[in-house]
């Protein structure tokens, strides 16, 4: 009997990814997303084999009736962005944390097994320790490092006192296909490919050597797809998923230029306020509690991405 899924933000660049894994493994999906940030085309591959429902982790009634008879919850939805949350400290919270607590409320009420939602490796803040360990006290910086820690407390009450399995993903640096250039919300490897396809001029904030763990989002598939299955996990715990590697802004640039046989000399502004000089994650619990172990190295992942 095939399995019922429902995932939030499942029209976004992470989310369409993970309903597609999905379909493919022959589940049942409902999509529930209000297109904020995601796109109905994201799902054009796969619409005929989903249910869509376009709507707001905000709006209780419509969350407790799109989760009748799901047995499942991958939470993605979000305001995405640290400096829209910046911007908009209470809109950030009402989307990431009332909508995650309407979300489990939602969740508890219908009897669902479990939900693995999505973090962030903003929750390190500014802590210079590297690599960064799920056991470090978290440092949020931002509206939507501290919106999404008090989230993954949430998460862990609600599987101590309520006996909803939970588990969460700090994502660190997720790239690949469907991640919009344009938006606000996109990384800097989707960005530069825009730039390099026009054959526009890379923008690096800083002076490049800044090192970031860049993800392959099949392999954030996979650690969610594991994070959900893997028995003997469910009570809130943490996990980094990543690749445990630093790549710098100037290597990555290179290779995106050497995969597309173009050169440009980038255009070097002065650094962001909050931005972060390093990050590298310790994926070591992944690895060892839900047998995460990443399939794409950085340039491997932009091949697929770039099509080298």
């Amino acid at each position: 009997m095939a399995k019922t899924y429902l995932v939030t933000g499942g029209a976004g660049f992470i989310g369409s990814h993970l309903v597609e894994a999905l379909v493919e493994r022959g589940d049942e999906v409902i999509v529930y997303d209000n297109l904020s940030s995601g796109y109905e085309r994201n799902l054009a591959p796969f619409r005929d084999r989903i249910r869509f429902i376009q709507a707001d982790v905000r709006d209780e009634a419509a969350l407790a009736k799109a989760m009748a008879s799901v047995d499942f919850v991958f939470h993605e939805a979000a305001l995405v962005s640290v400096f829209d949350s910046v911007e908009r400290p209470l809109d950030n919270h009402a989307i990431n944390l009332t909508g995650t607590l309407n979300i489990l409320e939602a969740a508890r009420a219908a009897g669902v097994r479990r939900l693995v939602m999505a973090s962030t490796a903003a929750a390190y803040g500014n802590n210079p320790q590297l690599p960064k360990q799920e056991t470090m006290r978290p440092e949020p910086a931002s509206p939507y490092g501290a919106a999404k820690v008090a989230s993954e407390y949430y998460l862990q009450i609600y599987a101590a006192l309520y006996g909803v399995e939970t588990v969460i993903l700090r994502y660190f640096n997720v790239y690949g296909p469907r991640q919009d250039p344009g938006s606000m919300y996109s990384g800097v490897i989707s960005k530069f490919a825009d730039m390099l396809r026009k054959g526009a001029t890379p923008t690096i904030f800083g002076d490049g050597l800044q090192t970031r763990d860049f993800v392959f989002v099949k392999d954030v598939v996979q650690g969610n797809l594991k994070a959900m299955d893997t028995p003997g996990v469910g009570r809130g715990e943490v996990f980094n998923i990543a690749t445990s590697t630093e790549t710098t802004l100037l290597h990555l640039l290179e290779t995106m230029m050497e995969l597309t046989g173009t050169h440009r000399d980038p255009l070097f502004k002065e650094a962001r306020l909050g931005d972060i000089r390093f990050s590298v994650a310790d994926i070591s619990a992944a690895r060892q509690h839900l047998g995460y172990e990443p399939r794409f190295d950085i340039r491997a992942g932009l091949e697929q991405l770039l099509g080298a």
